[in-house]
Formats: C-alpha cells, sequence, structure tokens
C-alpha cells in the first residue's frame, strides 16, 4: 500500500537533487563570471590569439544542451570556442514523429529552427563562443576531426561525441533527411502511404510502433492493422503494468496482434508479409518500426576497444571514453553506454549537463569530477494508445504505476518543445540561423 508514496517521495527527492546540483553549478560559474566582470577592463585585454576548439558532433538533444552550456559559461576571454558540426538544418523533434507520420497538416511541428537554444549572441562572428558547421564528421583522429564534404580537417582540444542512436533508421523512428524540405516530403507519403492501405502491417511492439498503430487504427477505423512484435509482449523494456495498459488499447481499437513472430520478408507482387513461422499476412504496406542503433562508427575507427558489444560508446562515470589514451573525447546521449534503462531526452540532457561542466573545468586545467549516474525516474515514459488517449508510466524496476490520461492536443506538446528550444510556435527563422552557420573554419 505504501510502495506509490514511497516511489513518488524518492522520485520528488532525486528531482530535487538534480535542481540543487544544476543550481550549484549555475551558481559558481555565474560568481566567476561575476568575478571576471568586475576585474577586467578594456586595457587589461590581450589580442586573441588562435582558438582552440571544443568540437560537438550531433546537435540532437544531448549535444544541443552542452554546446549550450559550454557557451553558456566560458569566460568572455576564454581562449575555447565551441564548434558544432550538425548536417541537418532542424532539430528533429523525434517524439512526435509516429504521430506526425499519421496525422496530416502537423508535420512542420516536428522541425524545429536551431539556433534560439544557445546564449544570445552565441553565433555572432564578432566576439560569439559557437561556431556552427553545417556538415557531417567523416573521420576522428587523435587531434583533428576531418569534414564530409569538404575534407577540411579541424583541430580540437576537446571533443564531444552525441551522434546518437538511428543512423540507418527511418520514419517513424527517426527522419533520414538532413533538410527540413524534404523530411517534410517523406512524412506526406508516408501520410499518404497509410491513409491508401487498406492491410497496414506495423512491425515492432516498441513504443514508435505501438503509437503509430493506435493511431491509425484511431484515424481509420475501417483500416485492418496489425502489429508484429519478436517479444511475448508489446513494450517488454517496461513493466508488466504498462505491457498489460498497451496491449488492452491495442485490443481495444479492434488491431489485431501477433506476438513471438516476426517479418522475415515481404513480398508486394502477392501483397504479403511473411513471418518466421510460416504465416503470411495480407500487406498492401508494412512499416518498420523495430529498434534503433547507435552511431558509434567514428569512435570504432578511432578505438575500437572502446565499443561495447550493443555499438555503444563505452565511458566512465565522468563520461569520458574508456580508452586512456583519449580522456579529451566524451561520449554523451543515446551513442553512450551509461547503463541507463530507458534512454530518452532527459537522461541526454542530464549527460549533456556533466560532460559540459567537466570540460569547463578541464579547459581551466582542473580534473574532471562531475559523474553521470542513471536514475529510473529518467524512464518515465507517455504512450499513446490513439488520438485521444495515453498512459504515463512510472516505475523503479520494482514497483510501477500508470497514470491514464484523455488527450486534447493532437500536437502532442510539440509547441512546449519550441518554447524550451528557444524558439515561437511554430514560426521558422531558418533563414536567420543559417546566415551565421559557416560552411567551414
Amino acid at each position: 500500500m505504501l510502495e506509490k508514496p514511497l516511489l513518488v517521495t524518492k522520485g520528488f527527492g532525486f528531482v530535487l537533487s538534480v535542481v540543487f546540483g544544476m543550481l550549484r553549478r549555475s551558481l559558481g560559474y555565474r560568481l566567476k563570471l561575476l568575478r571576471y566582470s568586475m576585474s577586467s577592463s578594456p586595457s587589461s585585454s590581450s589580442e586573441p590569439g588562435k582558438p582552440r576548439n571544443i568540437i560537438i558532433i550531433g546537435a540532437s538533444i544531448a549535444g544541443y544542451t552542452a554546446a549550450r552550456t559550454i557557451a553558456q559559461y566560458l569566460l568572455p576571454n576564454s581562449e575555447y570556442r565551441v564548434v558544432v558540426v550538425e548536417p541537418r538544418d532542424h532539430f528533429h523533434f523525434t517524439w512526435v514523429l509516429p504521430r506526425f507520420c499519421v496525422v496530416e497538416g502537423h508535420e512542420h511541428k516536428a522541425f524545429i529552427p536551431y539556433g534560439g537554444y544557445l546564449p544570445s549572441g552565441s553565433l555572432e562572428a564578432d566576439g560569439g563562443k559557437v561556431t556552427w558547421i553545417k556538415d557531417r564528421v567523416a573521420t576522428i583522429a587523435r587531434d583533428n576531426v576531418r569534414l564530409e564534404s569538404t575534407g577540411e580537417e579541424i583541430p580540437y582540444e576537446f571533443l564531444i561525441v552525441a551522434t546518437g542512436g538511428g543512423a540507418t533508421d527511418s520514419l517513424p523512428s527517426r527522419v533520414p533527411a538532413n533538410g527540413k524540405k524534404e523530411g517534410l516530403e517523406l512524412m506526406r507519403e508516408m501520410q499518404r502511404r497509410i491513409r491508401e492501405a487498406k492491410d497496414l502491417v506495423v512491425v515492432g511492439g516498441g513504443a514508435a510502433g505501438v503509437e503509430l498503430a493506435t493511431d491509425a487504427k484511431s484515424k481509420y477505423p475501417e483500416k485492418r492493422v496489425v502489429l508484429v512484435h519478436s517479444r511475448d509482449a508489446v513494450m517488454h523494456r517496461f513493466g508488466p503494468r504498462l505491457q498489460a495498459a498497451a496491449m488492452d488499447g491495442i485490443k481495444e481499437l479492434g488491431i489485431d496482434i501477433i506476438v513471438g513472430d516476426r517479418v522475415v520478408g515481404e513480398d508486394k507482387e502477392k501483397g504479403i508479409a511473411v513471418l518466421k513461422s510460416g504465416k503470411e499476412i495480407v500487406c498492401d504496406y508494412l512499416v518498420n518500426c523495430t529498434g534503433q542503433r547507435p552511431d558509434s562508427r567514428l569512435v570504432a575507427q578511432l578505438s575500437p576497444s572502446s565499443i561495447s558489444e550493443s555499438g555503444h560508446i563505452l565511458t566512465r562515470p565522468t563520461l569520458q571514453i574508456q580508452d586512456d589514451s583519449l580522456s579529451n573525447i566524451y561520449a554523451c546521449g543515446d551513442v553512450s553506454e551509461t547503463n541507463t534503462t530507458h534512454p530518452n531526452s532527459r537522461s541526454a540532457m542530464r549527460q549533456a549537463m556533466v560532460v559540459a561542466y567537466n570540460v569547463l573545468s578541464a579547459s581551466e586545467g582542473q580534473k574532471p569530477k562531475e559523474t553521470y549516474e542513471p536514475h529510473w525516474l529518467d524512464g518515465v515514459i507517455k504512450l499513446t494508445l490513439g488520438l485521444d488517449k495515453s498512459v504515463s508510466n512510472v516505475g523503479d524496476g520494482k514497483t510501477e504505476f500508470l497514470i491514464p490520461a484523455k488527450e486534447k492536443d493532437v500536437a502532442l506538446m510539440a509547441g512546449g518543445a519550441w518554447h524550451k528550444l528557444g524558439a515561437k510556435p511554430f514560426e521558422d527563422n531558418e533563414s536567420e540561423f543559417l546566415s551565421k552557420i559557416r560552411a567551414k573554419i
């Protein structure tokens, strides 16, 4: 009877510890900035030398948060600058992708303009602490990265790898496009295919598969939807209560569910999907929602011993990679192996803050001391079960409870994400951002 209150109390205590920790670090750096502003004078400033680079590869939520934090607390006279290398022209809000691959008219809300999350003036050519390069890193060496499109080599003092997961994934888990225009076209094409399909087969019973299947059946109740999952229960990484709630929601909508089997082939001419068991399912459109893979290729080339069997980058508690000879390289977000049970934006942001503060300390000649410890509260999930229903799951692996809710916002709080990242919903100032980024150093 006391399990739920105790879990809530523990969760509240963790939130307080995180907030106080952030306030402590923020206050320390703000005091440092204040002391600098009070002691410096124009006459005491020296001619700036060649900047030393803190390179961040990837600007999803982990990389973007690390860039913001480091830029916020670098002293004005610091010899360091942040260099972000990111091929996409917008931040992709992946949580809403399953919904927006079904429901028309909202897909543009998944593409949030970059720039607003950074401290004011960060991207300015004169005095800005952030250089943003719209490109992809082809290779990394011990002291530089090489850009894919130009071949330019950029030296670094510190390197943060935040390349995330889903390197080869597609919709509805990731948008396989760097440009917003192409991304919108891909999403609208999936919307059309789902709308026109009579027999929709969804592969994968994780969050993306469950949400897309229930959204499709909710929007098109006359459509036959089949969900195929290789495990014995959908949402198998979570507790039994969420598994049961997801299964109930699927069945209530009239979705056909097949568990303990997997799709091994598709014959588009015959209009069938073939299962490992030999069973054939009528299918005129198949959507793959199977799990994501970490994009650790760059580190794997440089330090193969730093890659786990699952493909993640092995890290120390400080989030430096485990290779002792590469202590100036950090990893955070979905690409890093941190024993986080259910990685998401909350855990990625906490990791990014640890990395940022450790890089700031190291840039001042101090030993990195901030550490990341996974916590069950990061794994709280809100799962939609159709267009107007959701269930949130809170659990620590032993105790679990659910919070059912009615959903009124078809855009799933996309506006809140825009606000969080410093953008006005849903106004796209892409041209302003692109005018400030650079093609090369």
